[in-house]
């Protein structure tokens, strides 16, 4: 039986077809061989497998590590656990046989990727939309979403001042807004960062849809809500990677720095808080490479300089992070089941914020620490604001789908304002009973 997985572990290692994206090396392993084409998942496959026993794990963490040509949605860790699989055209037979042989449940979640992607693409916006025309039905390529921020500044300059972190990895600004209706020293600021991961899209759109209900909503719960805080609000933190996402491969995660022959680090593994011990790859050519050293990437440095200069006069108390997918409400740690000294809170706050969501749209959230809820993580965004800066309501969002989602990722644009509306009155919830709780005093 070893000796089958053995050649077949060889027989997915191999190169297989250069369209098979799965591949994160250079350009030309992604892009098919064409620096002008698009990264391509033909009948490529979705797999949610469930690891029953001890044997299954050590398989599939084999796997992970040997094959360019499957794409894991997290780590096998343990028995008991599901996890979803992308398997490259070339390499479904031999994947499927090696589920065979070692008896493990699955369920097949798409049996062509591609349609999806390229639905997908066809909702988004052409780049030559004027601002006054933005809107959370479609999606917006990176320059749209900067020249809608820019008109919010210029139309309302008492209430939004444009912001800009700097340049990033390949030159382009990191942009963002400050809303503050009040004038008053003592405001608390509520952070929020989303794009972190490039093929998140849904992270950016509800981050823009979040500055439109803060600025524009009629409602009195909102209105006030708006104007007991400042907002420090960045939509693309990873501008690079989300560009690239919309020219040359849809499920690109990382950055776009080059190391050797692959292209990429996490960012949300490169920040310098117990930096690459625990669900972060030492390997550049891994999708979750956390990078040479802590800190290492410029946005990475970018948003730590922006932090570390508005913490204390902006009086940031709240750290909130916009991801997909996974229906989840996470707070610190990710690193270590070790519990913040908050946890108490957190979970509590936490779980209001899911049941707001469940009693607004019908949606099941779950919420508790990254390390307990998802997987254990290090070089966080979060976990490294909550620990060096002391932002004690600290909270990532994972918004839909469900964990085995058919889509992953590719969420299709009717989603937006339903997902973007949930995700608000959660965060509207998590800051309110914060307040209540003396975090804002």
């Amino acid at each position: 039986m070893w000796f089958l997985w053995f050649v077949l572990c060889v027989v997915l290692a191999s190169s297989g077809t250069r369209a098979a994206s799965f591949c994160t090396r250079s350009d030309q392993c992604a892009l098919g061989g064409s620096p002008a084409a698009q990264a391509r998942y033909d009948y490529t496959r979705i797999y949610n497998v469930e690891l029953a026993t001890a044997k299954h794990v050590q398989v599939f963490q084999a796997l992970e590590e040997a094959s360019d040509s499957c794409s894991f949605m997290g780590h096998a860790r343990v028995a008991g656990q599901k996890l979803t699989i992308m398997v490259a055209a070339p390499k479904v037979a031999d994947f499927d046989d090696l589920l065979q042989s070692y008896n493990v449940s699955h369920r097949i979640l798409n049996y062509n990727f591609q349609e999806l992607i390229d639905a997908n693409y066809r909702e988004v916006a052409p780049e030559s939309t004027p601002a006054d025309q933005f809107d959370w039905k479609r999606y917006f390529h990176l320059d749209n979403i900067y020249d809608w921020l820019e008109k919010l500044a210029r139309e309302e300059p008492q209430v939004v001042t444009m912001l800009d972190m700097g340049l990033s990895t390949q030159g382009l600004p990191i942009k963002g807004v400050k809303i503050a209706f009040a004038s008053e020293k003592n405001q608390t600021t509520v952070f929020i960062e989303s794009g972190i991961h490039a093929r998140e899209w849904i992270a950016p759109a509800t981050a823009t849809y979040f500055i439109e209900q803060l600025l524009h909503s009629t409602d009195p719960s909102v209105q006030s809500l708006a104007r007991a805080h400042n907002w420090l609000i960045f939509p693309t933190v990873n501008p690079d990677g989300y560009r690239y996402s919309f020219t040359g491969d849809r499920m690109w995660r990382k950055n776009r720095n080059l190391f050797g022959i692959c292209r990429g680090v996490d960012l949300n593994r490169n920040f310098p808080l117990s930096w690459n011990t625990t669900g972060a790859s030492g390997n550049p050519c891994k999708y979750d490479f956390s990078g040479p050293s802590a800190a290492s990437e410029v946005e990475t440095q970018r948003i730590i300089q922006f932090l570390e200069t508005h913490a204390q006069p902006e009086r940031i108390r709240t750290y909130l992070s916009l991801h997909s997918y996974s229906q989840l409400i996470m707070f610190p740690y990710g690193h270590t089941a070790e519990r913040v000294e908050n946890y108490a809170d957190l979970k509590a706050i936490g779980q209001l914020a899911a049941e707001r969501i469940k009693s607004l749209t019908g949606r099941i959230y779950k919420s508790g620490s990254i390390f307990e809820t998802i997987y254990p993580s290090s070089g966080g965004s979060k976990d490294w604001a909550h620990s060096q800066l002391k932002v004690p309501i600290t909270f990532t969002f994972e918004l839909r789908g469900p964990p085995e989602s058919e889509e992953l990722f590719i969420l299709s644009a009717k989603e937006i304002e339903p997902t973007a509306r949930e995700a608000f009155a959660a965060v509207q919830t998590i800051v309110e009973e914060a307040g209540k709780r003396g975090y804002y005093q």
